[in-house]
């Protein structure tokens, strides 16, 4: 295929490889050739092939190519420090967007070109999305702004409490109006909020519906954080796009019913499985989440053995185990629970992709996709810790430096 330069001023990029994985087949593709234009890709090929001339070609001798991962939940407004509640309230705003902006920049040094932010305070993170580009690239970003809870519930000191129906409905249109991605919605309690309990619901299912049949009519997708089994029941029936979790806690265990299940499968709703821990930063579960392990792991392999939607979601910046590019760990935690590497690759790029609303241009390395690369030495379809063998990152084709999580 001929690539003409459109101008003098401007230089096609290409690089060149061992191996490609496009984030959707099952094999790598030998020696390719991916050529990039103002930060899309224009082009695959072999090395057989002519490369256009004037371009500025980078070896990347014996490297495997493959689309940046994509973290479908993470929180650039904590710390993944002991205590990042108590720390993120005594940061002002202009502490707090430089400490996320920071946050961005260690995710992507690791290769995580997309973010979905699903709770930061005062839509600091929309900012961060907006943000002109510079010659400091950051992930692309997709927020949610502050998490809808009840008032005093899980996450309250985000700022997205609301009450009753009508409280519902006017909590999406302020969220709308301020130009969110998605709606996050705390239908359950959670772990991280003194005075909630993760197996206790937040809502009835009527207050779920109103947030999705409002933010549907705005067309934005509504993702559940749900722990409690009778939360995932109903966030089913009202209609939510995604369940963030999705560990079907009770009081005194786990109970994850056949039917509801099945609807999740049937209605292609999205599990954000929450995955990756690093190893060395101490520290365990909360006890909750401990005391149930082995259930939970069970869960996650049935919903996968049953065709669920599943996609990996960190909760990056929540404890010291959670850094904020600790999604490079997760494939570990989705071949545990019964993915091959293949579909936890694809549970962190092509798949995550299309949650995150970004199917048309992010997750494959294809003609007219955003030039999000990851180069990495070994064969992830083999060995998925070889995405943590960092050679390059590239966003939107640009090289992204190796001291930028800074």
């Amino acid at each position: 295929m001929a690539i003409q330069l459109r101008t003098r001023a401007r230089r096609l990029t290409v690089l060149r490889a061992a191996a490609l994985f496009d984030g959707t087949t099952t094999r790598l593709t030998a020696n390719p050739v991916v050529i990039i234009d103002q930060g899309r890709i224009v082009a695959l090929q072999t090395a057989a092939e002519t490369i256009p001339d004037g371009a500025n070609v980078v070896d990347l001798t014996g490297a495997t190519l493959m689309p940046g991962l994509i973290d479908t939940h993470l929180h650039l407004c904590f710390d993944a420090s002991d205590d990042p509640v108590a720390h993120l309230a005594a940061m002002d705003d202009d502490a707090l967007r430089q400490h996320m902006a920071t946050a961005a920049r260690r995710a992507l040094s690791q290769g995580v070109t997309t973010v979905r932010d699903l709770g930061d305070r005062n839509y600091l993170a929309l900012e961060l999305r907006d943000r002109p580009s510079t010659s400091d690239p950051l992930p692309t970003i997709v927020a949610s702004g502050p998490p809808i809870t009840r008032p005093g519930g899980h996450c309250h000191f985000l700022g997205g409490a609301a009450d009753g129906i009508d409280g519902a409905r006017a909590a999406v249109r302020e969220h709308a109006e301020r130009g969110v991605d998605v709606i996050k919605v705390m239908a359950s309690g959670g772990n991280l909020t003194e005075g909630s309990a993760p197996h206790e619901p937040q809502f009835e299912m009527e207050f779920l519906t109103a947030v999705v049949e409002e933010a549907h009519r705005r067309n934005l997708p509504v993702t559940a954080h749900a722990h409690a089994a009778q939360s995932i029941t109903d966030a089913v029936a009202a209609g939510v796009d995604g369940i963030e979790h999705a560990t079907f806690m009770t009081a005194d265990g786990v109970d994850a019913p056949d039917h509801v299940i099945q609807s999740i499968v049937d209605r292609r709703i999205a599990i954000g499985s929450t995955v990756g821990r690093e190893p060395g930063h101490g520290g365990s579960p909360p006890p909750a989440i401990a005391s149930r392990m082995g259930d939970l792991i069970a869960v996650r392999r049935r919903l996968h053995r049953s065709g669920a939607l599943v996609v990996a979601g960190s909760d990056a910046g929540v404890a010291p185990m959670k850094p904020h590019d600790v999604l490079r760990f997760a494939a570990d935690d989705l071949v545990e629970t019964g993915m091959n590497p293949v579909e936890a690759l694809w549970a962190m790029t092509s798949r995550a992709a299309h949650v995150c609303g970004l199917g048309h241009r992010k997750g494959r390395l294809a003609p007219g996709f955003d030039a999000d690369i990851l180069a990495i030495d070994g064969n992830p379809l083999q060995d998925v810790a070889a995405i943590r063998r960092v050679r390059a990152v590239y966003a939107a084709g640009h090289l992204v430096a190796p001291s930028a999580c800074g």
